[in-house]
């Protein structure tokens, strides 16, 4: 959650304008919003937590703010695109949404372990981590949900934990349990937790003993249409041809 406050305060810095209204839509509520105040781009500034309603973005007014910033969470809903068109109406126009998510190879190392140590147990695997939005499908996203000037790009981080126990406590603190409806309903025993633990040190662990957790972290922007926004050129309405430049070279 640091990383990604951090990442959305750095890209808030760059922006060459102030919002008088935000929204911070997170799975947990954020003690240390100090990052995003600390920007000076930021005025009234209103912290939704999504722990008891995923779907908290449904909660705002129409054009009620100029920013609104969503620290891992479109992830974990049944309507991503639906929640975008949401956050975007709720914008006012040139208002700003800042997004940050896990992308596709998120916990793939956990993802691995978990499976391989249910199909030898059990003789097969539910699906006990949730799946990711990928890097092309973030952009594409953007676009058809009528966001202006979208941006989208990933940054890989890995994180060590002294095992998998450690990392599976780390993601139920940050409310990343696994809510998927296909889920196994039977409690997990000691034998499956100690074989994942065993399979991850295995595949993934260091010469010191600790163990690799990948995190992908996608992050978006996109702007409510507004008349002062740059526009693309219109097809065939360049006035020099790349033909004509090419043979200048």
């Amino acid at each position: 959650m640091q990383h990604a406050l951090a990442d959305v305060a750095e890209r808030l810095s760059t922006v060459g304008r102030a919002f008088q209204s935000a929204a911070v839509i997170a799975p947990v509520a954020i003690e240390n919003v100090g990052l995003l105040k600390g920007s000076g781009k930021i005025g009234a500034l209103q912290m939704l937590a999504t722990e008891n309603d995923p779907d908290a973005e449904l909660l705002l007014e129409p054009e009620s703010c100029d920013l609104i910033i969503s620290l891992l969470t479109l992830h974990a809903l049944n309507d991503v695109p639906g929640a975008l068109v949401q956050m975007r109406r709720c914008l006012r126009p040139d208002g700003l949404m800042l997004a940050v998510f896990p992308g596709g190879d998120t916990l793939k190392e956990l993802r691995l372990a978990l499976s391989q140590a249910e199909v030898e147990i059990s003789g097969g695997a539910s699906p006990r981590v949730l799946p990711f939005i990928d890097i092309r499908v973030a952009g594409a996203l953007l676009q058809r949900t009528g966001f202006a000037l979208p941006v989208a790009d990933i940054e890989t981080v890995t994180v060590r934990y002294a095992g998998v126990l450690e990392l599976m406590n780390d993601i139920r603190c940050m409310g990343g349990q696994n809510a998927l409806l296909a889920r196994s309903r039977k409690p997990v025993s000691r034998r499956f937790l100690k074989r994942t633990a065993e399979i991850y040190a295995e595949k993934f662990s260091d010469p010191d003993g600790r163990v690799r957790a990948t995190f992908s972290l996608v992050s978006m922007s996109g702007w409510a249409p507004h008349e002062s926004q740059q526009k693309p050129l219109a097809p065939g309405s360049a006035k020099v041809s790349l033909a004509a430049i090419l043979e200048k070279k």
